[in-house]
C-alpha cells in the first residue's frame, strides 16, 4: 500500500520520505492491555520520526489501525515529560491517507476492470478517527459504483488482536458483515485498514482490496 501511495504522490510532484527505521505504531500492545510495551514502541518510533519532521507537511498513515493511534500520541504520552511535546507534533501532523489525498485537486480515474465496489469502513476510520464519507467521495469521484451495504457502522471482526483471542466470535461478526458487503454483487470489496482487509479476505467470495489499489 505505500508503494502504490507513493507512486500516486510522486505523479502529482509530492515528494515523499520514507523513515526505514519506523517500527509498530504500538496499537497491539495497547489492544492487549500492555501499557509499558506499548509505551516503548512509541518512543523508539518516535525516535525515528524525528530527524524527518522539518519542513513535513505530514505524515501520512495508510493503514487506519495505526493511523487511530498515532493520532492519538499526544494524549498517550502527555505525562512524559520527556517525549511529550514530540508526542503531540507527531500526532498533529499524521492524517490518513483518504484526508490527504481528499485535500488534493487531482481528479482520480478507476481501474476500467472494475465498476462495482462495497466499501467496508473500518472502525478506526469511521469510529475512532471520526473520517467519514472521504474515501466514499473519492471512489465515486473515481468512476466506480459503490454498492448499498447494510449496517456500515458494524464491525467485521478483525479488530486488531480480537480476531485471534475471540476467533469464533470474529468469524460470526465477519460472516455477517461479508453477507452485507456481498448483497448487490459487488466485484470486489475495498476497505483502509491491513486487519479488516486480511480477515474479511479469508472468507469473502471476492477480492477484497484497500482502496488505494483502486485509484489510476
Amino acid at each position: 500500500m505505500n508503494a502504490a501511495l507513493r507512486a500516486l504522490l510522486e505523479r502529482q510532484g509530492v515528494d515523499v520520505v520514507t523513515v526505514r527505521g519506523e517500527t509498530c505504531c504500538g496499537s497491539l500492545a495497547l489492544h492487549l492491555g500492555q501499557g509499558e510495551e506499548a509505551r516503548s514502541t512509541m518512543i523508539r518510533n518516535l525516535a525515528e520520526l524525528a530527524p524527518h519532521l522539518d519542513g513535513l507537511d505530514a505524515i501520512v498513515s495508510t493503514a487506519s489501525g495505526c493511523g487511530v493511534t498515532v493520532k492519538d500520541y499526544g494524549r498517550l504520552l502527555a505525562e512524559d515529560a520527556e517525549h511529550a511535546a514530540l508526542a503531540a507534533r507527531v500526532a498533529s501532523l499524521t492524517v490518513d491517507v483518504a484526508e490527504y489525498l481528499g485535500g488534493l485537486d487531482v481528479e482520480w480515474a478507476r481501474d476500467p476492470a472494475i465498476e462495482r465496489v462495497a466499501w467496508h469502513a473500518p472502525c478506526t476510520l469511521q469510529h475512532g478517527q471520526r473520517v467519514t464519507g472521504v474515501v466514499e467521495t473519492l471512489l465515486r469521484g473515481a468512476g466506480y459504483e459503490l454498492v448499498p451495504v447494510q449496517d456500515p457502522h458494524l464491525c467485521c471482526g478483525s479488530a486488531g488482536t480480537y480476531s485471534i483471542l475471540e476467533p469464533a466470535l470474529a468469524t460470526s461478526l465477519r460472516d455477517r458483515k461479508l453477507a452485507a458487503l456481498g448483497a448487490h454483487a459487488p466485484q470486489v470489496i475495498a476497505t483502509a485498514n491491513v486487519g479488516c482487509q486480511l480477515h474479511l479476505a479469508a472468507g469473502a467470495g471476492v477480492p477484497v482490496l484497500h482502496w488505494l489499489q483502486l485509484l489510476r
